[in-house]
């Protein structure tokens, strides 16, 4: 494949969504059955009623593969066109990556294709990387794909995280366009490792232990353990900061978002941004009742249900933004 010149700058723009979620779905009355809550009790603190669940032949590399392929049928590109595919994840089938084989699965043969680890804020993190690798000229058709599948490190007897999270992916396929026209208008990101054990699946060894104290061919991934109401709290705070940042680069103010495109983890979260910028609901896209926090797979899933329904149209402004583990959290200002 010949890439144009680094100096062949352009600009990066949408020109295709999909969406992919498992078959199976669970609802806040089947988790009932598994621990002590009810439905009144998860949506009134979270607005879920249910989630969708991997079973079966189902993996991230199957849903990504699906969505991937939504995106390029919209986007009128060829799969052997794709240069790029970035797969944002924290659940890969394979402890290597799962970008590379959603790469086949789709038969991209010319793509370089790599996972990129940033939790809930994957997605908008590799959107703009994304818009990054094209305005710097090397590349024409880039594949984002962002996509979970947190069941597998699932607690079903905790309450505090099982009632939350769901599978499902989602992808964006942007493509070059003339760099006076490009779709990315600010972003800002960020990152905070001294905060990271609000927010963990850590590996352990054999024996029980933390990593670092002796290799085992035992060693796994414990379930996800999560400090909600301090993970609440820093997603409240730092939403419409980074938001706010990203406007301020973009030379625009919170009067010209026409849509605000938010990691799904808490329809609470979602208000309370919502109330900041003072946006009304129609500006709001929300999914959280029907897939739960599909972390990744969150923001590009809400997209492209909105560009299907028709409630994001070309020319709106989107403030996108996703915050989780690391912790980590993202926002970027995006002409549709």
């Amino acid at each position: 494949m010949t890439h144009a010149s680094a100096f062949d700058v352009r600009g990066a723009k949408i020109t295709g969504v999909g969406k992919s979620l498992p078959v199976k779905f669970l609802t806040n009355d089947d988790l009932s059955k598994l621990v002590e809550t009810n439905d009144e009790w998860i949506a009134s603190r979270t607005g879920i009623k249910k989630r969708h669940i991997i079973t079966g032949n189902e993996s991230l590399t199957s849903l990504g593969a699906e969505a991937a392929m939504q995106a390029l049928k919209m986007g009128k590109v060829r799969a052997e066109d794709v240069d790029l595919i970035i797969l944002a994840t924290s659940s890969p089938d394979d402890i290597f990556g799962s970008a590379c084989t959603i790469q086949a699965a789709i038969g991209a043969k010319n793509a370089l294709a790599f996972d990129l680890t940033a939790a809930c804020s994957g997605f908008v993190i590799g959107l703009v990387n994304g818009a990054q690798f094209i305005r710097a000229g090397g590349y024409k058709n880039v594949l984002v794909i962002g996509g979970d599948v947190l069941s597998r490190y699932v607690d079903w007897r905790d309450r505090g995280t099982c009632i939350l999270f769901g599978d499902g992916a989602g992808a964006a396929l942007l493509t070059a366009t003339d760099a006076n026209l490009c779709s990315l208008k600010g972003f800002d990101m960020h990152s905070d490792g001294s905060q990271n054990h609000h927010l963990i699946a850590q590996f352990i060894n054999g024996n029980g232990k933390p990593m670092g104290d002796g290799a085992s061919a035992a060693g796994s991934f414990c379930n996800i353990s999560m400090s909600g109401q301090d993970v609440f709290k820093f997603a409240v705070r730092t939403v419409p900061m980074t938001v706010s940042k990203s406007l301020e680069q973009a030379g625009m103010t919170a009067k010209d978002i026409d849509k605000l495109v938010l990691h799904q983890a808490n329809q609470r979260i979602i208000d309370s941004a919502a109330t900041r910028f003072g946006l009304t609901e129609d500006k709001v896209v929300s999914n959280i009742a029907e897939y739960g926090n599909t972390s990744a797979g969150s923001v590009p899933i809400v997209l492209c249900e909105a560009v299907e329904s028709g409630a994001i149209k070309e020319g709106d402004i989107l403030a996108f933004a996703g915050f989780g583990a690391g912790l980590t959290w993202a926002s970027a200002i995006w002409k549709f």
